[in-house]
C-alpha cells in the first residue's frame, strides 16, 4: 500500500500545487516586486525601493488610523464572538428539545454574503437612529458599534459549530469524576472543559482574528469608511489607495504586503500560544 501510495503522490500532487503557484505564489512574489516600484500598469514599474512604505505613514494618517481601528475591532470581535460562541454552544450541547433547529437558525447568517450583510445592518441600525435623529455615519462610534455587531451575528453561528464539536469529544467520564470530587460547575468549566476543548478554542481564534482582520465587504457596504475615513478598516483602505488615488498604486501595493505580513505574524503568534495551552486526550 506504501509503495502504490509513493508511486502516485506526484501524480496527485503536482496539479494542485501548479494551481497553488499559479493563484498564490507567483502573483504574491510579483505584487512584492512592485511593493518596491512605481506603476500604472505591470508592464512600465520603475523600482523606487522603499518609497512606496515611507509613503504609505507619511503621505496622510490614514493607514495608520485604520490599522489602529482595525486592532482595537479585532480585538473586541474576538473576544465577543467566542464568548457568545462558546456560551451557546454549551447550552445547545445539553440535552434540551430542538438544539438542532437552534443550530441550524444560529448557522445560517453565515451563509449570507458580507455585501448584503452590510446593507441589510445598515438599513436596520438607520431605522432604530432615526428616532434620534442621526444615522451610522454621523459617528464614529455608531459605525464601530455597528461592524462588532455585524461581525458578531455572521461569525457566531460558525464558531458555535466549531464548539459544539469540541465539547461533544469531552470525555464524560472526566466531568463525572471532577463532579464526584466535588467540584463546583465553574470549576468543571475551567479546570475540565475548556482545557479539553483548547483545540477547537485555537481554531476559532484563528478564524476570528483572521477574519476581522481582512474585513472588507461588510465595512464598505455598512458604512464606507464613513464618517471621513473614522470607521475605514485596512482592507478597506489598502483597496481605496490602489484603486481611488492616481499615482498611488505603488504605496496601495507596498500596504498590502505590509498587511500581509502583519496578519501571518500575528495568526502564527496566536496558534503559538493557543496550542501551547492544548491537552494530550
Amino acid at each position: 500500500m506504501q509503495k502504490t501510495l509513493k508511486k502516485y503522490f506526484v501524480i496527485f500532487t503536482v496539479p494542485t500545487l501548479l494551481a497553488f503557484a499559479f493563484a498564490f505564489i507567483i502573483p504574491f512574489i510579483q505584487g512584492l516586486y512592485l511593493s518596491f516600484c512605481e506603476f500604472t500598469t505591470v508592464k512600465n514599474a520603475k523600482w523606487v525601493g522603499l518609497n512606496n512604505y515611507v509613503r504609505a505613514f507619511t503621505d496622510n494618517k490614514d493607514f495608520l488610523n485604520a490599522l489602529l481601528l482595525t486592532a482595537c475591532f479585532t480585538i473586541v470581535s474576538i473576544l465577543t464572538i467566542n464568548l457568545f460562541a462558546f456560551a451557546i454552544a454549551l447550552l445547545l450541547t445539553r440535552k434540551m428539545k430542538g438544539t438542532n433547529l437552534f443550530r441550524t437558525v444560529f448557522f445560517m447568517p453565515n451563509l449570507i454574503g458580507g455585501i448584503v450583510l452590510g446593507y441589510t445592518w445598515q438599513q436596520m441600525i438607520n431605522a432604530v437612529l432615526l428616532r434620534y435623529e442621526t444615522t451610522i455615519v454621523s459617528n464614529a462610534k455608531y459605525g464601530f458599534i455597528g461592524l462588532v455587531i455585524l461581525m458578531n451575528w455572521q461569525m457566531i453561528g460558525y464558531m458555535m459549530i466549531i464548539y459544539i464539536a469540541g465539547l461533544q469529544n469531552v470525555p464524560t467520564d472526566l466531568i463525572e469524576a471532577a463532579q464526584i470530587d466535588g467540584a463546583t460547575p465553574w470549576q468543571r468549566l475551567t479546570k475540565v472543559t475548556i482545557p479539553m476543548v483548547m483545540p477547537s478554542i485555537t481554531i476559532c481564534m484563528f478564524l476570528t482574528l483572521s477574519n476581522s482582520f481582512k474585513l472588507f465587504d461588510q465595512n464598505k457596504a455598512l458604512t464606507d469608511g464613513a464618517p471621513m475615513n473614522k470607521t475605514e478598516l485596512l482592507a478597506l483602505n489598502i483597496y481605496r489607495t490602489y484603486y481611488a488615488r492616481t499615482g498611488y498604486e505603488g504605496v496601495g501595493q507596498a500596504k498590502a504586503v505590509m498587511f500581509f505580513v502583519l496578519v501571518a505574524v500575528i495568526a502564527l503568534v496566536q496558534l503559538r500560544l493557543t496550542r501551547s495551552k492544548e491537552v494530550d486526550q
